[in-house]
């Protein structure tokens, strides 16, 4: 938890002082709703922010109690006789102050030393609905949403199980949010868990305003270009990594849950290899590992090719690829950053725009704009083909963050490539995977299991197994508890011979 500065305390005090006190400090006195009631010759004072209470319950459970059933006003009385949970008592003007921001009724009895608070907070929140960046074909299709309640009901849904712990964490100074890390206790490495905690409870900033922004913070290098926590909206994703070791961490007013530590090769698995036959799952795992070789490398070869190295080329490829660049002006390294820039300006275009003219956008000024490129002499027909083939397989990665990587990556590789040819290319793949060698996350390596190797959990990671092949977690995320299901028992089929 975020340490906060003493408070003064500031009672007892009249309503009106106190009415004054805190229309000069809440930052709008118009949003504060200050009414003064008075029965016996006692007067209490009801203040809370009027766009963050629930009205109707403030009718009902106290307003209706504290006036009509009470017989007199004393905070004893009062707690014993409201039908709401709470009854908090504060005695300083910055606790009062907070209580109100985050959606308290304050009640003052005037000439006490305390103030009652009760929270009431109206809660605007979307219903569930279907993930917008994370599409499944097979499995759940439900989202997270902007409220933490709703995750958590979804992820202890999920998992009914005691074994699962909810850590609660508030981080921000001048915002303050609220961050819960769920993990399995017999399951997740202690190391890891204490970990996360120390980073959450250490991290000191005024506000975060996502989950998404809170991982950066988190990461072990925030100067990599990579990213070190898995992001996802998928509530099966979420709880499917949690089972297998790892921490999650879902914050106050984001839709989406970030999974650590993480490895480079978790960013290309999806639960939906898990919903189809292994064979099926494996093939599309695979399929995204070569589209992402494809789409950082392919663009670079052509560039380092046609520059360099023409005897790579196939003689009749040859003829077509000089016949088709004859009426370009530029060099093959200017002709493929102009088209990939291109190519990006739609991508970016076509994400920001509403979605039916996006996706119009995004086909029509792709053919449009390719095709005048080609006839105007900009650019040839086989770097368009090559570019677009490209840009299809960045989109194979079921991580927006990773894919966006991907295309990142391309654009030094391109200009190494025009620069050294093939040479360099191999310059920058190979600092490529130093970098990757040095990257860690959680303190654990990124490229488990090729480094360290861990040969046992190719099925769980590189390629998907049969179940009977999976009776253990992987041990590169060294589980408390490594064996998931008896494998013998497993075989065993019960079938009725009658």
């Amino acid at each position: 938890m975020q340490k906060r500065p003493s408070h003064k305390k500031f009672l007892p005090i009249t309503l009106q002082k106190l009415e004054q006190l805190l229309k000069k400090d809440i930052g709008g006195e118009h949003d504060l709703s200050f009414d003064i009631y008075e029965k016996q010759g006692k007067k209490i004072a009801v203040f809370y922010v009027v766009y963050q209470i629930n009205t109707d319950h403030l009718e009902n459970f106290l307003l209706t109690p504290l006036l009509n059933k009470l017989p007199k006003w004393t905070k004893e009385e009062i707690q014993n006789n409201i039908p709401l949970s709470g009854g908090n008592s504060i005695d300083s003007l910055e606790k009062t102050l907070e209580q109100l921001i985050f959606g308290s009724v304050c009640l003052y009895i005037e000439g006490e030393k305390e103030i009652l608070t009760y929270s009431l907070l109206n809660k605007e929140k979307r219903s569930l609905e279907t993930a917008e960046t994370e599409s499944l074909v097979l499995g759940p299709k439900m989202a997270f949403t902007e409220s933490i309640e709703t995750n958590l009901n979804i992820v202890r849904f999920r998992i009914r199980s005691t074994d699962l712990a909810i850590e609660e964490f508030q981080i921000g100074t001048m915002s303050p949010r609220i961050v819960r890390m769920v993990y399995m206790k017999s399951i997740a490495n202690e190391t890891d868990v204490n970990t996360m905690r120390q980073r959450l409870e250490d991290l000191d900033v005024d506000e975060i305003q996502d989950s998404v922004v809170l991982k950066q913070y988190l990461e072990d290098s925030q100067w990599s270009i990579f990213p070190q926590f898995d992001s996802t909206e998928l509530p099966d994703r979420f709880t499917y990594n949690i089972t297998k070791g790892k921490i999650g961490v879902l914050t106050e007013n984001s839709p989406t849950g970030f999974i650590g530590p993480s490895t480079l090769f978790s960013f290309f698995e999806s639960t939906e290899d898990l919903y189809m036959r292994w064979n099926a799952g494996t093939a599309l795992r695979m399929l995204r590992f070569i589209a992402m070789t494809i789409s950082i490398l392919l663009t670079p070869l052509y560039v380092a090719a046609v520059t360099y190295q023409y005897s790579i080329i196939p003689s009749q490829e040859l003829i077509t690829l000089g016949e088709s660049r004859a009426s370009v002006p530029f060099p093959p390294l200017l002709e493929a950053l102009i088209l990939e820039f291109m190519i990006e300006l739609l991508r970016e275009a076509g994400a920001r725009l509403p979605t039916k003219v996006g996706q119009t956008m995004g086909i029509v000024g792709g053919i449009v704009i390719g095709e005048a490129a080609v006839q105007a002499g900009l650019t040839s027909n086989i770097l368009i083909i090559l570019v677009a083939i490209s840009a299809l397989a960045s989109f194979t990665s079921p991580s927006y963050l990773m894919s966006v990587t991907i295309r990142m990556v391309r654009f030094p590789l391109i200009l190494l490539s025009g620069l050294l040819g093939l040479l360099g290319i191999v310059y920058g793949v190979v600092f490529l995977i130093i970098h990757l060698l040095k990257v860690t996350s959680l303190g654990r390596p990124f490229l488990v299991p090729l480094y360290p190797l861990q040969l046992k959990d190719f099925n769980k990671v590189l390629f998907r197994s049969p179940f009977e092949f999976n009776s253990r977690r992987a041990k590169s995320y060294r589980p408390k508890k490594i064996r998931r299901y008896n494998k013998q028992e497993a075989k065993v089929k019960h079938d009725n011979q009658n």
